[in-house]
């Protein structure tokens, strides 16, 4: 992650006091706040930036760490642990009593936490910090495996999208996070997905639903419809006195299942019989005669 410097995001001095920090990000989060600058992108870009800012400075103890790390403040517990232990054990201090982690044992922690061991000249070798993105994508989008170009922090990442994916998916691109620290491993891209949906199906998984609307006269008596299936359209035959609310499946014709080239989901339609309006008086003359055969 590309170092970001809260002080200047909330126009401020290193040495600002807390009481300083509040009243700036007071200032700015007016000024930019989403109800009074509806729909520009630009402010709302700036809302979360100072919002990180205000975040991170006014926690004393977080502040601490940003100045002495910067962008892996993050991770100063483990930097300030690891430093210490070291210097312990080269002086013949360091209890191995009063830890859980032998010496080995804690170079193996480190390696599994930050992808990295120690290296010839004695400083561990840390994994750089998880890039983490967000990527909107339409439900049309992932109804088919498609490229997609990111950038992240001005460098252009092509990405192949698995038809399929569902909103809130989270995925792992390694080696494409931040720059490791003492020649560490860089760290990872994880990609959330948000899908939006416009479409007038509703769709759980690889299932799809969907209401139909059909006439009153196709519904008692009977016939063959044209519907549309997400991407296509289909004939089905409407059976004689279908009820409103009557379900049908239509297997295989749903969404595409995750990584499983080739199969799909089903569609579920439900009818929605529609009563006629603005009747003439012969349509309600003959409606009455057929309510009278009915009484019989």
């Amino acid at each position: 992650m590309a170092f970001i410097d809260y002080y200047k995001t909330l126009g401020i001095e290193k040495k600002s006091t807390q009481e300083d920090i509040k009243k700036a990000y007071r200032k700015l989060a007016r000024k930019y706040h989403p109800d009074l600058n509806p729909n520009d992108k630009e402010a709302e870009r700036k809302f979360k930036e100072i919002n990180e800012a205000h975040e991170v400075l006014s926690n004393v103890e977080n502040r601490k760490k940003y100045d002495k790390y910067g962008k892996d403040w993050k991770h100063a517990d483990e930097f300030d642990k690891a430093q210490q232990q070291r210097q312990q054990s080269r002086s013949g201090f360091y209890d191995q009593s009063s830890s859980s982690f032998s010496e080995s044992d804690y170079s193996d922690f480190f390696k599994s936490m930050f992808g990295g061991g120690e290296n010839r000249g004695g400083n561990f070798k840390y994994k750089g910090q998880d890039f983490h993105a967000e990527l909107q994508l339409n439900l049309k989008d992932v109804y088919e495996t498609h490229k997609r170009t990111l950038t992240v922090n001005g460098k252009n990442i092509r990405l192949t999208i698995p038809a399929g994916v569902e909103n809130g998916q989270v995925i792992r691109i390694k080696g494409h996070g931040g720059e490791g620290l003492n020649g560490g491993p860089k760290g990872d891209l994880i990609i959330k997905f948000s899908i939006v949906n416009h479409t007038k199906f509703k769709r759980d998984k690889g299932n799809l639903y969907a209401n139909v609307d059909i006439d009153l006269f196709k519904a008692i008596l009977g016939g063959e419809i044209t519907i549309d299936t997400f991407n296509s359209k289909v004939k089905l035959k409407v059976k004689p006195e279908t009820q409103s609310g009557t379900k049908v499946k239509l297997k295989g014709k749903g969404f595409p299942i995750y990584k499983k080239a080739g199969e799909f989901g089903d569609l579920y339609i439900t009818y929605n019989v529609n009563l006629p309006t603005k009747l003439s008086e012969k349509e309600k003359e003959l409606f009455n005669e057929l309510a009278k055969l009915r009484s019989k």
